[in-house]
């Protein structure tokens, strides 16, 4: 590959792999296990998220393809580790970030009826929007009200939303190398009481 053809490659195919990442929340918890656990061999995955061996196999081998998990075939059995991966993009002027921390929030979706439900409903551009107000929540920075209020949920629906994503963010904080990247509510001025 010629040097001034491998960054749009490679960016194309990065925002591909987040794309597909944040399409199928099997393969977000797969990469999310990855990524926290450090190295896992095929045991591993199927004994953590209970997965039959040969989708095991066929998630690794899509997950290797897409380049966020690296094979290690030096040892009898071989081991995956995770390529921390983040896509930043700029709408109108305003720059959005997706880290690990969405792709894990995604992965765990479809085990979380609050979220699923948000998902189901709403997208997932919306589980980014929580994601955004959930972090002040989490570090005590903004109550459940204001951040439940500024997401436009029914209030006990927001709360709940909140308290499924708490989890995510304080298992990922430590984890996610761009954990700082994701954008803040604090950025973002609260909106006036109607």
């Amino acid at each position: 590959m010629s040097k001034a053809t491998e960054g749009p490659e490679r960016a194309v195919n990065g925002l591909l792999s987040v794309a597909q990442l944040l399409e199928e929340p099997r393969l977000a918890r797969l990469y999310t296990l990855v990524l926290r656990d450090g190295e896992v061999t095929i045991d591993d995955i199927t004994s953590e998220l209970e997965l039959p061996r040969t989708t095991a196999y066929s998630d690794t081998g899509t997950l290797v393809d897409l380049g966020v998990l690296t094979r290690d075939e030096d040892q009898k059995t071989h081991t995956y580790s995770a390529v921390p991966i983040t896509l930043t993009a700029t709408l109108d002027g305003n720059k959005y970030t997706v880290t690990p921390t969405l792709i894990a929030a995604f992965g765990r979706s479809p085990h979380d009826q609050d979220l699923d439900l948000l998902v189901d409903k709403y997208g997932r551009g919306k589980l980014a929007a929580a994601l955004m107000y959930a972090i002040p929540y989490v570090n005590g920075e903004m109550s459940e009200r204001v951040a439940a209020r500024e997401l436009d949920l029914q209030y006990a629906f927001g709360v709940a939303v909140l308290q499924a994503l708490r989890d995510v963010v304080q298992e990922m904080e430590p984890i996610d190398p761009y954990f700082e990247d994701i954008q803040d509510a604090h950025e973002t001025p609260p909106r006036e009481e109607d």
